[in-house]
């Protein structure tokens, strides 16, 4: 069973052990921290994100905001959360993007919340090669706020090493047309390329160099943690 009927399954079985109603604590008995002490961001979600594997790591809102959640989520966040649903979100707010680093999410209509409570073990999946032209219309972050990736004006998502990213920033920016050559993945949740060479035709291609995200982790891509607190003085 490919991971995505997985997905598909246990939402459709209501399978979601981080799922509570909005009425109760955002944060689960016997965990240390309470999710809703922590800044809320609001807002309507227009697509998910996803990881290399195509598993969902974010949220994009309507107004741009970009939400991170760690990928072991993506059950949980496919059966509570959908495109078009007012959300409200608990978590760190970057200081100069408009970056989330959730901790908890919660349909507002619904009321059903989604909080990350720590990471199973998680089965990888190929893709295809091919060639992908389009427009990117947002760049996608990490937590701590690094490019890795951007979104095509058709919604297909696209992933690189954030060193690449960086090197290559000059074709990966808002309003530039793109091609890229990677691994496509199309799932019901959406489509992904996972990255291996850019340009702005299809002739002219830089190869991505350095290490691939790993396919399959046991642990999500972006799940490292905040960077510690500073000392106090």
């Amino acid at each position: 069973m490919t991971p995505i009927v997985t997905v598909l399954a246990l939402a459709a079985a209501g399978i979601g052990t981080s799922i509570a109603d909005a009425q109760a604590p955002l944060s689960a008995p016997g965990t240390t921290w309470d999710a809703s002490q922590l800044p809320e961001t609001r807002g309507i979600v227009k697509q998910y994100t996803l990881t290399s594997r195509g598993d969902v790591d974010g949220l994009i809102l309507n107004d741009g905001t970009e939400v991170k959640l760690p990928p072991h989520l993506t059950p949980q966040i496919v059966f509570a959360i959908r495109p078009g649903d007012g959300v409200s979100v608990r978590g760190l707010r970057a200081r100069a993007l408009p970056l989330v680093d959730a901790t908890a999410i919660t349909n507002i209509a619904t009321g059903k919340s989604v909080v990350d409570n720590g990471p199973p073990d998680g089965p990888g999946r190929p893709g295809s090669d091919q060639t992908v032209n389009g427009r990117i219309t947002t760049l996608l972050h990490g937590k701590r706020g690094e490019v890795n990736g951007a979104v095509l004006e058709d919604g297909t998502s696209l992933r690189l090493p954030p060193p690449e990213a960086e090197r290559l920033a000059d074709t990966l920016r808002p309003g530039q047309t793109i091609s890229v050559r990677g691994d496509l993945l199309e799932t019901a949740l959406g489509k992904l390329v996972d990255v291996r060479a850019i340009g702005t035709s299809p002739d002219q291609l830089t190869e991505i160099e350095g290490p691939r995200p790993p396919r399959g982790p046991k642990v999500g891509p972006d799940r490292l943690g905040p960077p510690p607190p500073p000392p106090r003085g």
